[in-house]
């Protein structure tokens, strides 16, 4: 196991399996069901999760919010188009930004938005990225009311007013996401419902999902590949939730990877407690978390996630789960299946 390649986390996917559009239905996707004890595979619609998860189950979600952070702006000078994609504000105010094209932004580049706005650039960073100083009041407002839904790259298509609410999830509620935790997209406020009256328990957690989660990993192992860090917060009352889980003995379902990374980061940080099992305290902060095979789960008894890229860091995650072979078998099958893929696509539960 510990030299895997990341080659060894490819796979390939035919033409037409990405889902460009979200289901009729957010509960009626797809479920692929990976049981790990059986190394069973079942085919279900996601609704059917009630029939998975039961009394005593911890139920954690990512409740980000994701923010409309595209814009588009041209060069002053040169009239030139860019597209920029604003991930996150940094303590002094200044925006790190993606910039596409990137190739003649420079420092010093001004940019201006068609409201006219502006934005100048004050340092180029790795790759697309720059810091830019915006000659905005308010910029998270004025993302709120220009800017587009970030869809993925390979949903190749504009965002239309759907998007919008379905790229969203409906317990969606801390602002700072540039990208949805997709696991989430499935649920209903009817389906939790359901779940809660039977005795499955919710907690959020917050992870404001950012450009390095989707980066691929480009060198040669795992353990070689640098992840952009996310800022998390995980408030007293899940903390106190996810504790006494755990001391009880009880099952926590991971809703997302993003949620993984923060539950796996919690468990490093792990605090004595009364009963003699570690107890878990609010934490805030930035997590560099990166999971990959092998790797021993702490927290994480089952794991809600949708389909992900080849040689991805999400697709390491699961498969640091269940198992790579199991993992790729199970994508192999879900493939002659004929199930959507990514962000808008079908969802998989591993138990």
């Amino acid at each position: 196991m510990t030299d895997l390649t990341t080659g060894d986390f490819d796979y390939l996917l035919p033409e037409g399996y990405i889902a460009y559009h979200p289901s009729a239905r957010r509960e009626e996707s797809r479920l692929l069901v990976l049981d790990r004890a059986t190394g069973g595979i079942s085919h279900r619609v996601f609704h059917e999760v009630t029939g998975y998860l039961g009394e005593g189950d911890l139920l954690v979600v990512n409740d980000t919010r994701v923010i409309k952070a595209r814009l588009n702006a041209r060069k002053r000078g040169t009239g030139g188009k860019v597209e920029l994609l604003f991930l996150r504000e940094t303590e002094d105010g200044l925006w790190q930004v993606l910039v596409s094209p990137s190739r003649r932004v420079h420092e010093g580049t001004e940019l201006d938005f068609e409201t006219g706005e502006s934005a100048e650039v004050v340092r180029r960073l790795t790759g697309s990225m720059r810091l830019v100083c915006v000659n905005v009041p308010d910029m998270r407002a004025f993302l709120r009311e220009r800017g587009e839904v970030p869809l993925p790259p390979y949903i190749k298509r504009a965002p239309v007013p759907q998007d919008e609410e379905r790229y969203q999830t409906v317990y969606a509620r801390e602002e700072g996401s540039v990208a949805a935790p997709t696991a989430g997209l499935h649920f209903t406020p009817a389906l939790i419902a359901e779940l809660e009256a039977g005795g499955v328990k919710v907690a959020g957690i917050t992870l404001h999902v950012g450009m390095g989660t989707f980066i691929p990993v480009k060198t040669e192992t795992p353990g070689e590949h640098a992840l952009e860090p996310e800022y998390f917060e995980v408030g007293a009352r899940t903390a106190a939730a996810i504790s006494a889980a755990r001391r009880e003995g009880r099952r926590i379902v991971a809703v997302g990877t993003t949620s993984v990374r923060v539950l796996e980061t919690l468990a490093d940080r792990f605090a004595p407690g009364e009963s003699g099992v570690a107890a878990l305290e609010a934490a805030s902060g930035w997590t560099y978390k990166f999971i990959y095979p092998p790797y021993e789960f702490r927290l994480v008894n089952a794991l809600i996630t949708n389909f992900h890229l080849p040689r991805s860091t999400l697709l390491m995650l699961v498969c640091a789960f269940a198992g790579r072979e199991f993992v790729l078998n199970a994508y192999e099958e879900a493939i002659r299946e004929k199930y959507r893929f990514y962000s808008y696509g079908d969802a998989m539960l591993i138990t």
